[in-house]
Order: C-alpha cells, then sequence, then structure tokens
C-alpha cells in the first residue's frame, strides 16, 4: 500500500485564513460568533447567531465573470482554498494537476441555496422566471467539487462526499485510501459550506440551535457543558492536497504531516439519533489502520456540536475506546458547526496544533455534563501536549461516522 501525505492546505475559515492568524484566536481564547441581523425577518426562526467566514479576496485576473458564472459562494470557497492549497504545495502550475493523475474528493452539505430558492419560487408561482443555464449547477450538491475542477482542468477521478456534517472528513478519507491504492498520485481532498438562514432553520426544527446566547454570542455554542443549549451554523472550506510519498519526495515538496488511519461506518439504526457504538467502532477502524493502539493517542479533536445528544454519544464512545485519559476539545466553540467543511478545517488545525505542541481549549466549558463521558477535557489556557499523533472525529445525520489519524512529519 502507498504511503500518503500532506503536501499543501488552503483555508477560508472564521477565524482566519493562514494558521498564525488562527492561532492567534484560539490563544486568545474568543470565539467568532455574531448575531446574524438579517436572520431575524424569518418568523418563528429561533436562532439569531451564525460565524461567517472572515473577508476574503478573490484575484480579479482569475476569478472573473466567465471563470465565476457557475459558482456561487460555496463553489468560490471551494475554488479559492484549492488554490490556496495548490500554491502551499507548490503545484499550481504543475503538468500534475491536469494530467490526469491527481483527482478530487470534496464534498459540501449542498449547493448554494439560494439558488435552490430559485426552483422553489418555480413551484410556488408557476414560472421560471429567474432561473439561468447556472442555476441548477450553483445549487447542485456536487457543485463544490465540479467547479474545482473545471477551474483547473483537473481530469481525475471525482468523487463528491455529500454527506453532511462528514463531507470533508470522508473526502479526506476516501482520498487516502484514493492514492494508498496506487488509483492516484495526489488528490485535492475537503469540503465547504456558506452560511444560510435555510441551514440554520434545518436544525432549529429539531430544537438543536443555540437560542439562549442570542444577544450574547461569546457565551455559545458550549460542547459538552451541562448548560449548552445547541449548535451554532458557520462557514468555510478547507481543501488539502494529499500526495503519495515517493512522488512527493521526488519533487522536493515539503510534507506537513503523514494520514495513516482512517475509519469509517454507519448506524444503521435512525437518522438523526447518533450510536455511541459505533461512533466507538469508526475510531477503532482508524486506529486499526493505523496499526495503533488507543494508548497511542494522546488527544483527540471532537465533533463537539453543542448538541444534547450528540455530545453525550459521542463522548461516551470516545471513553469506551480510550478510556478517561485522552485530552479532547472542541473547535467548533470558536468557529461553529461548519457542516460540510468542518472535518476538514478540524483536520488542519488539530494537525497545526500537533507540530506547535499547544491545544486549544473548549471555550464556554465551565461544567461537564455528567451524562457526558470521563475524559480529560482541555480547558483554561489550552494545554501543552507533546505527541506525534491526533485523531479528528466527525459524525453525521444518517448515523455516518468518520475517524481520521494524523502523524507529525
Amino acid at each position: 500500500m502507498k504511503r500518503v501525505v500532506i503536501t499543501g492546505v488552503g483555508a477560508i475559515s472564521p477565524l482566519g485564513h493562514d494558521w498564525a492568524t488562527v492561532e492567534a484566536r484560539l490563544r486568545a481564547r474568543r470565539n467568532a460568533v455574531q448575531v446574524m441581523s438579517d436572520w431575524m425577518v424569518y418568523d418563528g426562526l429561533n436562532t439569531h447567531v451564525g460565524v461567517p467566514a472572515a473577508p476574503f479576496e478573490l484575484p480579479a485576473e482569475r476569478y472573473n465573470r466567465k471563470t465565476t458564472r457557475s459558482m456561487g459562494r460555496v463553489a468560490l470557497m471551494a475554488t479559492r482554498a484549492s488554490e490556496l492549497a495548490l500554491i502551499d504545495a507548490g503545484l499550481l502550475d504543475d503538468p500534475l494537476v491536469k494530467s490526469g493523475r491527481m483527482g478530487i474528493a470534496y464534498g459540501s452539505c449542498s449547493g448554494t441555496p439560494a439558488n435552490m430558492g430559485d426552483f422553489g419560487r418555480m413551484i410556488v408561482e408557476k414560472t421560471v422566471e429567474g432561473i439561468t443555464a447556472t442555476t441548477y449547477i450553483r445549487m447542485m450538491a456536487h457543485t463544490a467539487a465540479v467547479n474545482i475542477g473545471v477551474f483547473f482542468g483537473i481530469t481525475g477521478r471525482i468523487v463528491t462526499t455529500t454527506s453532511a456534517c462528514t463531507s470533508s472528513s470522508q473526502g479526506l478519507g476516501y482520498a487516502y485510501e484514493m492514492i494508498q491504492s496506487g488509483k492516484q498520485v495526489a488528490m485535492l481532498a475537503g469540503g465547504a459550506e456558506e452560511l444560510d438562514a435555510t441551514e440554520a432553520a434545518v436544525f432549529d426544527t429539531l430544537f438543536a440551535t443555540s437560542v439562549k446566547h442570542n444577544g450574547t454570542p461569546e457565551l455559545t455554542p458550549r460542547p459538552f457543558d451541562a448548560e449548552r443549549d445547541g449548535l451554532v451554523l458557520g462557514e468555510g472550506a478547507c481543501t488539502f492536497v494529499l500526495e503519495e510519498l515517493e512522488h512527493a519526495r521526488a519533487r522536493g515538496a515539503t510534507i506537513l504531516a503523514e494520514v495513516i488511519g482512517y475509519g469509517t461506518n454507519s448506524d444503521g439504526r435512525h437518522v438523526t439519533h447518533p450510536n455511541a457504538d459505533t461512533m466507538a467502532v469508526a475510531m477503532r477502524l482508524a486506529l486499526d489502520d493505523a496499526r495503533l493502539a488507543p494508548s497511542d493517542i494522546a488527544y483527540v479533536n471532537a465533533h463537539g456540536t453543542a448538541t444534547d445528544q450528540g455530545d453525550v454519544a459521542e463522548t461516551q464512545a470516545t471513553q469506551s475506546v480510550f478510556g478517561e485519559r485522552v485530552a479532547i476539545s472542541s473547535l467548533k466553540s470558536y468557529m461553529g458547526h461548519t457542516l460540510g467543511a468542518c472535518g476538514a478545517l478540524e483536520a488542519w488545525m488539530s494537525i497545526e496544533m500537533m507540530r506547535s505542541g499547544w491545544f486549544a481549549p473548549t471555550l464556554n466549558l465551565e461544567t461537564v455534563d455528567p451524562r457526558c463521558g470521563a475524559l480529560d477535557y482541555v480547558t483554561g489556557e489550552g494545554r501543552r501536549i507533546e505527541t506525534d499523533i491526533v485523531m479528528s472525529n466527525n459524525f453525521a445525520f444518517g448515523g455516518i461516522n468518520t475517524s481520521l489519524i494524523f502523524k507529525r512529519w
């Protein structure tokens, strides 16, 4: 089996778009949650807090009317993150990109919601007014992956991982397996999501959004806390360049980390109620893939959405695998739940925390819910941990579970 390394990362996140900026925000222990005043016009929408991506630039010479006509915001963020990743890897103008030996594994929960609204208007008002040749391209679930491919002329395999909150972690996992098996030499992998009131409504109807802190956004979300009241939605994009080790070495690439383990499965039981047993199995699958024992993992980056059932199931699953000793924290306390982007954004930040030896605490965690698993919850100023290995976990609607393991290079 081929070894798979990370040679580039590009990100657009609520905390910033480079590690120095993100790390400063994490160390300052300030989240990016804000009041979404434009959501208040929706009658019955209870949550009014969200986490937009930090402002980002699109170079006009490349992102013009012609090249972006098929892109909504989610595809724009995905494409720009992918460009930054290719630059970081030193591959932007390399023949490899268009050779057929590079592929894409990328996902989002959906395309641009505004364009879905165009078709909704057609159904309600019985008119196709407003629907154009690009409306569907912008709204389709695989809009990010396809637009990345067209923008860069990538002709290898495309794996479209539209699996809700595991979209980008599955993107990373399947890209890893694609290279490991020798089907592709390199892959762009990750996910993206744009923030929209319609997605907030999805969770609002399930009583899963934070509503107590509409006026105090700095106090939410509160993963694992006894007083948590639900998730806060965010947005962003993150793309990894995954590459076969010997190919990366031959071209003198800078290697950020190695992907050594991936596990994924499904609950097979309920669409929205998490299952701690199968969550634990996904973690064990990743450990087996990496040929590691639970004692080899010093830190787990949690999915940690701050939902009532999710936090309990996830932490109980984590305890069943690792016991009470493993350190754990949730980055969603800083940037909210970025849905299709969360797996890649959180994996990137986990790798960078491993490289720096400092791990961010969970914000707003004052009293751990006694129903949650007994774990070493990182709080306060954060934690110095010297480790060469981290695990990053994500769990999605539909009972889809993922676990990724990365090793310091």
